[in-house]
């Protein structure tokens, strides 16, 4: 009951706050005009704008899409590089990567933030070329907003589900993440497999780099996005509910380990992958691994939670 009224007071505050924000963006406008400068460091800032698409096939088929607005921000080069995120130091640190970062996220808008991925482009420098080498996600939860954050393969990598991202879903499973080099284009791919129902979600990102000379000011190219994103959430989630899919507790409640429990499952994905699904026999699962430990995660995909804030904690 505390998190259902925890829940609508905030949103009924956001809605408040926003509404306030707004209402400066005219005055904002016109002090652009008279020549004053908002968006300092926006020249290591490029605009996205895209379409984010899902796909659930069981147990009942739902799919939907909505338009976004990304950043890809040059981190070495942001004169504010933006709160709650890693600075480029500590991306090259976690991927063991020497060149540029660039951070694709949804920036803040008039004081509300929904980033359910953000990605770090991380790049080695080899001469005078810069190759794309490792990427980071940070996959965030509604309403919880825990996070787990990995290192993945960008060409295509298969990582054991860490994270309660949805009601409607259980922890079964691992993710399939592919992502292009941003460039003109970007496109961004997520699998869920199942160790019952197969590959049965699917979620896409396609987005075109778009003339930021054409969007001098980034509070109002990205107003009121992260509160779109989550409302789709939201209604979906309702739609869903609607359609009959269960429910389901966070794991929190029934299985405290479930974050060791990932850890585990992702050490035997990458050890031997056609025994992904065998979480439920960690010890067949050894045999055919000689060296489980020669494929810590603590190496290849270096999880790390944030936890839950009150009263979802």
């Amino acid at each position: 009951m505390m998190e259902v009224v925890y829940l609508l007071s905030s949103i009924l505050s956001t809605c408040i706050t926003s509404f306030a924000l707004s209402l400066l963006l005219p005055f904002r406008l016109l002090l652009r005009s008279l020549g004053f400068r908002f968006d300092a460091g926006a020249d290591s800032v490029y605009l996205y704008e895209g379409t984010v698409c899902h796909e659930r096939r069981c147990p009942v088929h739902h799919s939907f899409r909505y338009p976004v607005r990304y950043a890809l921000i040059d981190l070495d080069r942001a004169s504010n590089p933006p709160s709650d995120h890693l600075s480029a130091h500590q991306a090259r640190r976690i991927s063991g990567t020497t060149g540029p970062v660039f951070l694709l996220t949804i920036p803040p808008s008039v004081g509300y933030v929904q980033n359910p991925l953000s990605l770090y482009y991380c790049y080695d420098t080899e001469g005078s070329l810069q190759n794309l080498k490792k990427c980071i996600a940070e996959v965030t939860n509604t309403p919880w907003g825990e996070r787990v954050s990995f290192v993945f393969n960008p060409n295509s990598d298969a990582v054991a589900k860490a994270l309660h991202v949805s009601p409607f879903m259980d922890m079964l499973g691992n993710w399939t993440m592919k992502t292009s080099t941003p460039g003109d284009n970007l496109f961004v791919t997520i699998s869920v497999n199942h160790p019952k129902h197969g590959d049965y979600f699917s979620a896409s990102l396609m987005a075109k780099r778009v003339s930021s000379s054409m969007h001098t000011d980034l509070a109002l190219f990205f107003w009121l996005m992260p509160h779109k994103v989550a409302l789709w959430i939201y209604w979906q989630a309702l739609k869903l509910w609607w359609k009959g899919v269960p429910l389901l507790q966070h794991p929190r409640y029934y299985n405290p380990r479930y974050r060791e429990e990932a850890i585990l499952s992702d050490e035997k994905l990458q050890c031997c992958p056609a025994f992904a699904f065998e979480t439920q026999n960690n010890q067949q699962a050894r045999e055919h691994c000689s060296d489980p430990a020669a494929h810590s995660t603590s190496r290849h995909h270096c999880f790390t939670w944030r936890d839950a804030k009150w009263p979802w904690c």
